[in-house]
């Protein structure tokens, strides 16, 4: 039998989401990071997500271009730095949203600031996959 599912068109498009769902978690353990490293430095939960939440996008773009996305149009890194940025500025809103409504009303979320990043990580995921995946490295 020629032509299995992984050769499909959908077959495809899940080998791609799951490349991109393996670059989301390490960029989940940069956006943790750099979070936990302002919290130390004193900054507070809400300050402190926005510097890792830019950490983690830059992470994945630069993953997501090598691995995820490869073959796409190429294009100067800069141009396609600041299209992948705001392409997913909105699932960058939801994520900061989600991290932010659950440490500040949930409990246990205060008390282990991972949990209101992962929650944020995966709302963001499916509409930052379909952004990046239209909207950036076209032709991939």
């Amino acid at each position: 039998m020629t032509g299995g599912l992984l050769e499909s068109r959908l077959g495809r498009l899940g080998v791609q989401f799951g490349k991109f769902g393996i670059v989301g978690i390490v960029g989940l353990l940069v956006d943790m990071a750099v979070l936990y490293a302002g919290l130390a430095l004193g900054l507070e939960f809400f300050a402190a997500r926005i510097p890792s939440f830019l950490a983690a996008a830059t992470t994945t773009w630069a993953l997501n271009r090598a691995f995820t996305f490869k073959g796409a149009a190429d294009e100067p890194l800069h141009r396609q730095w600041a299209k992948f940025i705001a392409a997913n500025a909105f699932g960058g809103v939801v994520n900061y949203a989600v991290s932010v409504g659950l440490e500040a009303n949930v409990g246990v979320v205060g008390a282990h600031p991972f949990l209101a990043v992962a929650a944020g990580s995966i709302a963001g995921m499916l509409f930052n996959f379909a952004a990046s995946k239209h909207l950036v490295f076209k032709d991939a």
